[in-house]
């Protein structure tokens, strides 16, 4: 097979993700998404598909920049309201034998200690399929959630990014050794307390002293994805992802970014396909390109203007609720417009884009490019993403299972004839299926793995043990 493709389904555990306003589509059933049984059906539908992983996104605050207010999101369910992903994955992981599950969680919403916990939990119940999305926030209302006036200043949350890692990284990898379990039945021990050590760190940020209460789990740290376009972002994803997640209008301008990222991952000694990347994509597809349209038109004619501005404001931190719908962007004076509309206009440089054309294009592609068409056309269109250096796919959805179930059934034969999809799964833990049998841990070469101690010899007798096994 060429190099294959590696298949995320995007999704959240809310009414809306970035589909703002298609909840209301007959397809659509994320009404439901408080009912387990929608995401164990999806969790199957993907595993049909033979996609990797089921990737979950999540915010811990919630938009309300757009006119000042929450009104716009609450009204139309845009990703509020939402629940906790993470509480999903042991039941869809029950229900499937090799689907991964990735999950986002901020640094600025869980203590490092019981995070690491939790993530160690998950691995062990699921037997290894679980990833962690390491983001550092962007909403302001989820900081004030926490208790902060403001978001710390953008590089500082990558320092405290940086060091919530190091704690996690110190638990996961050097707090048990290995051998550490024995369960030894015999003389009564379950694990060695001289190879369970205690992690002490006094950082800027966090604090810790102690052990990691749990095992060492089938890849102790999880796969790690993040995403991050700013040049702090990019070398955090650098020195410490294994896949990434990128974002752009277009293969060429994702090709600038795989390209650097690649680079900056040689100064932290890792090799540039030690990082997997995962562009964000929506397909729309049916029988013909003509069905296809026909959806898409569909789709377009039920999109809520007031939801997209709701989350294109929350996403860039500016208030276009001060601006008419018809406007003409190129015409609004600030730098923080004219940067988001260049990114835009990377798609179609020709237009002359207003917040209206903006909307419908959030409507349909959320934060990305939509690709409409019969299942041979997403396929070429997909190789050429790939032919960039993308090792894959976020793919969203306009509706949901409907836009999965249309890949599903129509794109992924496609791309198994040309030997671009998988038609069986690697056996092992997640990073194992991404990186190839006998990977279960990081890559030698990722930064964490210095924090591994060498293997010891099993103690040989127990405390207290010793007369009554001496008379044996």
């Amino acid at each position: 097979m060429s190099k294959r493709i590696l298949l995320n389904a995007f999704h959240m555990n809310c009414v809306v993700h970035q589909s703002p306003g298609l909840w209301t589509e007959p397809g659509d059933k994320m009404e439901a998404y408080t009912d387990l049984e929608t995401w164990v059906e999806l969790a199957r539908l993907l595993e049909r598909g033979f996609f990797d992983a089921l990737f979950l996104a999540d915010v811990v605050g919630v938009y309300d920049v757009f006119r000042g207010n929450r009104e716009a999101a609450v009204a139309n369910a845009a990703q509020i309201p939402v629940n906790d992903p993470a509480i999903l994955i042991p039941a869809m992981a029950a229900a499937t034998k090799n689907l991964g599950f990735a999950w986002t969680s901020s640094v600025l919403q869980n203590h490092p200690f019981a995070f690491a916990r939790t993530v160690s939990t998950l691995d062990h119940l699921t037997r290894g399929r679980v990833a962690w999305n390491i983001v550092t926030s962007y909403l302001e209302s989820g900081a004030r959630n926490f208790g902060r006036d403001a978001l710390p200043e953008h590089d500082e949350r990558y320092a405290i990014a940086e060091e919530y890692l190091d704690i996690c990284y110190r638990l996961w990898e050097s707090s048990w050794e290995d051998g550490a379990v024995v369960k030894d039945r015999r003389r009564g021990i379950y694990a060695d307390p001289s190879r369970v050590h205690s992690v002490d760190v006094d950082g800027k940020y966090y604090q810790v002293h102690g052990v990691h209460l749990s095992e060492p789990s089938p890849q102790r740290t999880p796969l790690l994805y993040q995403a991050g376009s700013s040049p702090r972002g990019r070398a955090f994803a650098a020195r410490h992802a294994e896949c990434v997640f990128v974002l752009g209008p277009n293969p060429g301008v994702v090709a600038q970014y795989v390209s650097d990222t690649r680079d900056r991952a040689r100064a932290f000694g890792r090799r540039p396909d030690d990082l997997k990347f995962l562009a964000y994509i929506k397909v729309i597809t049916g029988g013909t390109e003509t069905e296809a349209r026909r959806k898409y038109d569909e789709f377009l004619q039920n999109i809520s203007y007031d939801a997209s501005m709701a989350l294109l404001s929350g996403w860039s931190g500016i208030d276009f609720g001060q601006f008419e719908p018809d406007q003409p962007l190129e015409y609004v004076e600030t730098n923080a417009v004219r940067t988001l509309v260049h990114g835009f206009t990377a798609a179609d440089p020709s237009r002359k884009w207003t917040l209206r054309d903006l909307a419908r294009y959030v409507g349909i592609g959320g934060a990305g490019p939509v690709l409409v068409g019969a299942p041979e056309q997403i396929a070429d269109e997909l190789q050429k993403w790939i032919d960039v250096g993308v090792d894959g796919f976020n793919l969203a959805y306009a509706v949901t299972p409907g836009s999965f179930v249309d890949f599903v059934d129509g794109v992924v034969p496609v791309l198994q004839r040309r030997g671009l999809a998988q038609s069986a799964y690697e056996e092992g833990t997640l990073r194992e299926k991404i990186y190839g049998r006998g990977q279960r841990r990081l890559l030698d070469r990722h930064p964490a793995a210095h924090y591994r101690r060498a293997p010891r010899a099993p103690i040989s007798e127990a405390p207290g043990r010793a007369a009554a096994s001496a008379g044996e």
